[in-house]
């Protein structure tokens, strides 16, 4: 059983971030466990920004957004040099295993650190674009969802006074859940994603078809791995001759506070890294699956891919 273990967040923030390092925290100590807070991720490893935490120290953060420990970029860490400073200034703290929330690249730095040293590594998937392999939910994907329905709410309004083509772009890269959850909820027209393929001309047909139809404004949701939404914007402009509106939410949809959902189910993965990691588990990361509570290899989250819902692709197929 370990007696002291360390906590740190890295990569983008997401909303129920704060959550999940309270409950690590909280369970911890509960159970006799010292706990130690990292800031500033893998660069707190290497510059020893590091401190002791007590109950009062995440007092007050379950409703916060982003996350109190800070996230920053490393690119020491990537180098086993710097990999192996982290361990030795771990080692000088007695922090004998770690939970890590972050996303994909940060869950990758713990399986390298975890290789290296064996140092026992604990992975909660902590971001919004619910990207990672094997679990359902990530921490913070249901309140950035929310947060850009609020906007497509709001877009929806104007565009429908001004008969305009609105074009939303959302954050995904990679992964098209948050473009495709929210553009089922707002009653997009048209989804982009990068998992599916999309031909810009039927889409133009299909709203010239809408408008003559009746229809007093279109909604594109795009996902910002399908390319540029300025020039789709523009692309769509020109062959329909309609007026176009883009809006590029960017990092709004990191902010805000967390959701009941994220805050829940955060607390309830924190709970789990907790118990596993001081129990002696490691390469790990803690999901849900259909509700429930699942522990995934961590090799598998970092090497497979994740599938859009096809339930979600044939949904938006149907009702646009």
């Amino acid at each position: 059983m370990l007696k002291s273990i360390g906590v740190l967040t890295s990569g983008g923030d997401s909303p129920g971030m704060n959550a999940a390092l309270r409950a690590v925290v909280r369970t911890a100590l509960f159970e006799g466990v010292r706990v130690w807070g990292i800031y500033n991720g893998y660069r707190g490893l290497l510059d020893e920004e590091m401190e002791e935490m007590t109950s009062r120290s995440v007092s007050d953060i379950i409703q916060r957004g982003g996350t109190i420990l800070g996230t920053a970029r490393c690119k020491r860490f990537m180098t086993e040099e710097g990999r192996m400073q982290a361990y030795e200034n771990m080692k000088k703290r007695g922090i004998e295993g770690l939970v890590i929330i972050g996303g994909d690249g940060s869950l990758r730095g713990a399986t390298q650190l975890s290789l290296e040293t064996g140092v026992p590594i604990v992975g909660l998937p902590g971001t919004i674009d619910n990207d990672v392999w094997g679990t359902d939910y990530t921490i913070g994907c249901d309140t950035a969802a929310n947060t850009i329905i609020d906007a497509i709410n709001k877009l929806r309004d104007t565009a429908s006074s001004h008969n305009r083509i609105a074009v939303v772009e959302v954050m995904g890269r990679h992964c098209g859940w948050l473009a495709m959850l929210a553009g089922i909820a707002g009653g997009a027209e048209f989804i982009l994603v990068p998992e599916e393929e999309y031909n810009l001309d039927d889409i133009c047909s299909g709203i010239i078809k809408s408008y003559e139809q009746g229809r007093r404004y279109s909604l594109i949701v795009v996902a910002e791995g399908v390319g540029s939404s300025l020039d789709i914007g523009k692309y769509i402009e020109e062959k329909t001759n309609m007026d176009v509106r883009v809006s590029v939410l960017g990092h709004i949809q990191r902010g805000g506070s967390p959701s009941v959902r994220d805050r829940v189910k955060a607390s309830q993965l924190g709970e789990k890294a907790a118990l596993a990691l001081i129990a002696g588990q490691s390469d790990v990361v803690f999901g849900f699956n259909q509700g429930k509570v699942v522990a995934i290899d961590l090799h598998d989250a970092i090497t497979n891919k994740k599938h859009m819902n096809d339930e979600f692709i044939r949904l938006a197929k149907q009702l646009n």
